[in-house]
Parts: structure tokens; sequence; C-alpha cells
């Protein structure tokens, strides 16, 4: 089969139908996209597929061909061609956090400074609620008028639902919030459109701040506020079952990923051990 720009666009489609975040429709796309252009007229098959991969394991990361992968098979099960579908690269699973893209809560103090410093009250308030909460940036919508009155938010999300419970002060920072600017109801963040917020604008804002508060722009992204919520939630309950349900994962293995420690955290529980004479 050739695929085309209007594949393309019904495998989008089609993803969307199946309750796919935005950003996984988007890099899913993508990844199509860049196969049908190194396809350059050939048939998408089997055999096309397996020399793809092959140029990507040459310029990729493990993780990157299986991000690929991950997307041509989508689109390979979107097409009824299961036969033309990929195995992953093994990849033994990573036991210690980057600790070039981990946000310190420091850090993530420098960045409220900053905003506050701006008087960009709609992100110094975006950035708490994330990290307050471990909420998902595309989940912002759900945190309504109607569900800050009432301290919890019903969030669904790939067709799964779960409460969200907000803190006493986060609660009363947001109603004031919103009274001020004439928010009655929906959404409390909104662009000046009346539009419920994106990622893109949160991302844009928020690495406008790097600079100012000293941070480097590498752990400044929305996601990291989630990541940071995890770590802190964990470090005082110990309890993954519950952190897993918080954040509204599937699988514990995903919830281990944001509770790693960093290679020098290990180093210094060895060092504490005290196991040399």
């Amino acid at each position: 089969m050739r695929i085309s720009e209007q594949v393309l666009e019904d495998f989008g489609g089609y993803l969307a139908g199946e309750e796919k975040s935005g950003a996984t429709v988007e890099k899913y796309v993508r990844e199509a996209r860049r196969f049908m252009g190194w396809l350059a007229g050939r048939e998408a098959g089997g055999e096309t597929a397996g020399l793809y991969k092959e140029e990507l394991l040459r310029e990729r990361t493990a993780a990157g061909v299986n991000g690929a992968v991950a997307a041509l098979n989508g689109l390979f099960g979107f097409l009824g061609m299961p036969e033309c579908r990929l195995k992953a690269v093994r990849v033994q699973r990573k036991i210690f956090r980057d600790e070039a893209r981990e946000l310190t809560e420091k850090e993530y103090r420098r960045l409220l400074m900053a905003a506050k410093g701006r008087k960009n009250e709609r992100l110094l308030l975006v950035m708490e609620a994330i990290c307050a909460t471990g909420i998902r940036v595309s989940e912002l919508r759900s945190f309504t008028v109607e569900a800050v009155r009432e301290g919890k938010a019903e969030v669904v999300n790939k067709g799964k639902c779960r409460v969200v419970f907000l803190p006493g002060r986060l609660r009363k920072e947001l109603l004031r919030y919103a009274k001020e600017r004439g928010i009655g109801s929906g959404p409390v963040f909104v662009t000046r459109g009346g539009r419920a917020l994106d990622r893109s604008n949160i991302w844009s804002d928020m690495k406008a701040l790097c600079r100012e508060a000293g941070v480097e722009e590498s752990k400044v992204f929305p996601h990291n506020l989630r990541h940071l919520f995890a770590r802190t939630f964990y470090g005082l309950e110990k309890d993954i079952v519950r952190l897993a349900d918080i954040l509204g994962h599937s699988s514990i293995d995903t919830t281990r990923i944001y509770t790693m420690e960093t290679g020098e955290a290990h180093r210094r529980q060895l060092e504490r051990m005290r196991l040399m004479i």
C-alpha cells in the first residue's frame, strides 16, 4: 500500500477516536510522515518497514527507534497490515534518573518566584496546580470553577476516570483568581480569547522563565512538574500503588520511572551502608 497525506489524516482521526492524547496523535502522525518521506513513493510493506528500521538503528538511540516503531505499528494496525508490525528494540530498564533533566524543588520554587516577579499570575498558578496535584497538563481543563469550589475534579483520560483532589490553599487561590477575572464557570485557566490553555501555551511561558530563574531549559517543561509531585509524594508515603492511582497510571512500571532516584543518591546510600572495614 502507498501512504498518502489522506492516509495520514485518516490515521490521525483514528488515533483521536481511540482516545490517544493530542501529543501521541501528533507524534505518531509525524513518525508516519517521516516513513512516507523515506519511502519516496514506494509501497509500504514488511520488507520496506524492516529496511527503514535498520536505518533508524543507525541514526537514533534505542528509545528513539522504539518510539518510531510504536507509531508505525499503530499505522500498520490502522491499515489492516498486522504482518508488517515491527519488533521493538530490547532495552535494559533504566534504574537511575537523568540528573540533567531532573527539576529539583529549589529550582521549581525559583521558577515560581520568576513568574511572580513578572506578574504572570496565571502561569504561577498553573505550575502550582500541576505540582500540587500531579495532574497532567492536558488535564488542566478539568479544573473548572465548579470543581475548584467542590475541592475535587473528575478527570477523564484515555478512557479512564479518576478523582483529583485540590489542596485547600490551591482552592483558595484559584477561586480568588477566577473571581478577579470574571470567570464564573468552566475552566479556570483560559486564554484571552476564552479557550482552555493548551500544552504549547504553558510550555513557551515556562521556557521564558529559565534565564531569570537560573534553571537549565532542559529541565523546564510542564510534565517535569508532575514528576516532582510524584517524587515528593513517594518520599513521604513510600506507597507506589497509591501513587499510581493518583497519577492515573495503568501500570506500576510507569510509576517506577517517576520515582527513580539519581545515581548520586544511590552512591550516597552505598556510603551510608559502611560495609567496608
